[in-house]
Order: C-alpha cells, then sequence, then structure tokens
C-alpha cells in the first residue's frame, strides 16, 4: 500500500506543475538556467567558448587535462537532504507534502536548477541528494530551502560544493 502510494505521488507530481514560486525567483533575481543547452549553436562552441559563457555568468570553472582530453570542470553544490526535527505529521499532511515535495523537484529540474536528484534505498538519517547546478552556494541554498519538506521540518539540507566534468554521465 505505502508504495502504490508513493507510486501515485510520484506520477502526480509528473503530471502536475505548480507556479508558486515565480514571484520568489523574480525577488531573488533567479535566471533561467544557464546552462548550455545541447542545441546546434552550443554545440559547436569551442571548449575555450564554453568556459568563457559559464565564467560570464558566474560560474567556477577550470579545465583538467588528461592525456588527450579536456575537461571543462565545474563546481556544482551537493544537497544532502536530511531528515528533520519535525517529522510528526499525521500520514495525509505527510502525503500533501510529499507531493509538493516532488513537485519542487520536477520544478527545480524543469528549470535546470538540478542535474541529479534522488532518494537514498535505505531508511536512514539521509533521505536523498540534490545536486544544484547554480553559480554560486547562497543560490542553491536558497533553492533548496524552497522545498516544502524543508520549509516543514520534515527535512533539512545540508550543502557541499562538489566538482564534476561538464556534461558527465552516470555509468
Amino acid at each position: 500500500m505505502k508504495r502504490t502510494i508513493t507510486f501515485l505521488l510520484v506520477l502526480a507530481a509528473f503530471t502536475s506543475c505548480e507556479e508558486a514560486l515565480k514571484d520568489h525567483d523574480k525577488k531573488e533575481g533567479f535566471a533561467k538556467d544557464s546552462v548550455i543547452t545541447k542545441d546546434k549553436e552550443s554545440l559547436e562552441l569551442s571548449i575555450e567558448q564554453r568556459t568563457e559563457q559559464l565564467k560570464e555568468k558566474g560560474y567556477q570553472v577550470f579545465h583538467y587535462k588528461e592525456g588527450d582530453t579536456t575537461y571543462l570542470m565545474q563546481q556544482y553544490f551537493m544537497v544532502f537532504l536530511k531528515a528533520g526535527k519535525k517529522r510528526n505529521q499525521d500520514s495525509l499532511e505527510t502525503a500533501k507534502l510529499q507531493e509538493k515535495h516532488l513537485i519542487h523537484l520536477e520544478r527545480m529540474a524543469k528549470e535546470g536548477y538540478t542535474s541529479l536528484t534522488g532518494p537514498f534505498g535505505d531508511d536512514g538519517d539521509l533521505r536523498g541528494i540534490v545536486v544544484y547546478n547554480t553559480p554560486n552556494l547562497k543560490m542553491a541554498d536558497s533553492l533548496a530551502n524552497l522545498d516544502p519538506m524543508v520549509k516543514a521540518g520534515r527535512l533539512e539540507v545540508e550543502i557541499h560544493p562538489w566538482w564534476t566534468a561538464k556534461g558527465g554521465t552516470l555509468k
């Protein structure tokens, strides 16, 4: 039953859309994602041009050379979602918070603020991770703290800068 409810909540999150956070974005001056999209123009950019674009948008980047390959390294922000101090909500309230949480995460991904998101597979204090693709820690922290689960105290965030090759994939 619990898995069915979770599945339905995830399904609802992917078919829903919430625009309530737009005012916050405007107040904070958040730009939509500054990641280079895979359109024809960006695929034709050299690594130096891509580096310059990212630097102009405030991202921390550097080049790492290994053999004949040069990697464009970028700083991301890994957010650990930890069990919060206020976990006494009833099952109905928890389900509503979970739905809003998934909508928030979907929005962050859709708008390009996140690059990787997911829960951990055990039932420990670390509940999940979100890797934010933002120019600075302050912005990642602000976006992470907009999560309804965080606002309700059910989750807490712990943020760490994290470096990886731009465009890298999980294998």
